[in-house]
């Protein structure tokens, strides 16, 4: 695919989303780093600068992934047995597969998953790494494999990248021995931080950043997290850092049994949460819970398409969003992998709490899709750590040119066309091309790469199964 248009560092767009709204005639400009230099709106374009091919929308950060899990949607799709299933009973199985990945499979299905990303939108990811050992569940000779296979799979997709390695240690409160499905998983502190300074030269630069990934407050220890915090900021100061919180009503109910306090509370109390972190589900909050975790400035991280395959429950946004609480997205275990369409099952399913419509829509900005699609990226951008946060001088020159000519967009103003592109369209067919930092990943809604990483995903994963078998 041609790189003409990062060459030239200038791209002319009749229509673009801009953090304060549409804008028409915006000449973006950007330098060899990929960051946006200049952003002019009502511009005359010098002769021979390239024009976009549609309106154009800032890229989406994907602010929660499990790479492997791709190969694993759809797998579980049935009742195995018994009156009911949950996310524990998915849990188990989800464990049987991840016991099978091998480091090249890895890289095949993350770097497939990376290329479905980009052609749907997404331009940044955060993968929660949590398989790091050998499938006996012992370090490999080089204790980064599996790290350095998903860094490579997203510099071949050509995604910005987050690495958020996860902490991992017992298998329930009050540090319950680990299960022995868990020992792909588990890390000491010591062994975590070291794991950090090794990749931290690696993972530099506005292309990629490394964080933490404190699994849950469940398979992490008090001290252990404490610990492994102070190490992190020793390392980086501004590194981000994720967790899994809230999700399911038994984590709240255990959480309580074993602290007298619901997770969100604890975490609160005895964590230095602050805009560094990304609470990732926070399904389960009381309102002041929902109060005092916005305050912090952390983002919650929401990922629509998962907690309804998992049966997690809603999380209520119009209640955050009153405490000025921040969000982003995610695709988290992969059962969808499209940016249009977390944002339609995340307004669907407030829709569906309240029986109102257009519930996201802010005060200052009406349409729902557009008022939705720059709280994402906002957010998005902050649990990244890396500056994505829109079409603004000073961020990363990522965006979404949608096809003007779709027939759900084609004749519709600026302020409608986002709209239907979440709510009418089949949401990946109107994205026509798609930049990170300048460079054109994505052509006529298809990557260079499409058919061979799926024609290598296919391979990994029938592999994967069989092993299993």
């Amino acid at each position: 695919m041609s790189d003409a248009f990062a060459d030239r560092g200038a791209l002319f767009a009749p229509q673009a989303l801009l953090p304060g709204g549409w804008a028409r005639d915006v000449l973006l400009e950007w330098d060899a780093t990929g960051q946006l230099t200049a952003v002019t709106p009502g511009a005359h374009p010098p002769q021979g600068t390239p024009v976009a091919p549609g309106p154009l929308i800032p890229g989406m950060p994907n602010l929660h992934s499990h790479a492997f899990q791709r190969a694993f949607a759809g797998l579980t799709e049935y009742r195995a047995g018994g009156a009911s299933d949950s996310f524990w009973s998915w849990r188990n199985l989800m464990y049987r597969f991840a016991a099978r990945i091998t480091p090249a499979s890895l890289e095949a299905i993350a770097t497939w998953l990376y290329v479905e990303m980009l052609e749907a939108g997404y331009t940044s990811v955060c993968e929660f790494h949590y398989v790091h050992h050998d499938q006996g569940g012992m370090p490999y000779a080089d204790d980064a494999t599996l790290a350095h296979a998903l860094l490579r799979a997203a510099r071949t997709a050509g995604i910005g990248f987050t690495l958020l390695p996860v902490l991992y240690q017992t298998s329930g409160f009050g540090s319950k021995p680990p299960r022995a499905d868990q020992a792909r998983f588990l890390r000491s502190t010591d062994s975590m931080l070291s794991l950090l300074e090794r990749l931290a030269p690696v993972l530099q630069g506005p292309a990629a950043r490394l964080g933490l990934a404190p699994h849950s407050l469940r398979a992490v220890p008090p001290d252990s997290l404490r610990a492994a915090v102070a190490g992190l900021a020793a390392l980086d100061a501004g590194a981000p850092i994720h967790i899994h919180i809230a999700e399911q009503t038994q984590e709240v109910a255990d959480c309580q049994a074993w602290s007298g306090q619901r997770p969100v509370e604890w975490l609160l109390d005895h964590a230095p949460v602050d805009a560094r972190w990304c609470l990732v589900h926070a399904t389960h909050m009381t309102h002041t819970e929902y109060a005092a975790a916005a305050a912090t400035g952390a983002v919650a991280g929401l990922c629509p398409s998962t907690e309804a395959n998992l049966g997690d429950g809603l999380f209520d946004v119009p209640r955050w969003l009153r405490h000025g609480g921040r969000w982003g997205i995610g695709s988290d275990s992969h059962a969808c992998v499209n940016a249009a369409e977390e944002l339609m099952l995340l307004e669907y399913g407030q829709r569906l709490a309240t029986r109102q419509r257009n519930v996201l829509a802010a005060s200052g900005q009406p349409d729902v899709a557009t008022a939705m699609t720059l709280q994402a990226v906002q957010g998005g951008a902050q649990a990244t750590g890396r500056p994505v946060a829109g079409l603004a001088v000073g961020q990363q020159a990522d965006w979404v040119a949608l096809d003007a000519g779709h027939v759900a967009l084609q004749g519709l103003p600026a302020e409608q066309l986002l709209g239907a592109h979440v709510f009418a369209s089949h949401r990946t067919s109107a994205v026509q091309g798609v930049w990170v930092a300048g460079r054109q990943r994505v052509q006529a809604g298809r990557h260079p790469l499409h058919a061979a990483a799926a024609h290598a995903f296919v391979q990994a994963r029938a592999a994967t199964i069989r092993a299993d078998d």
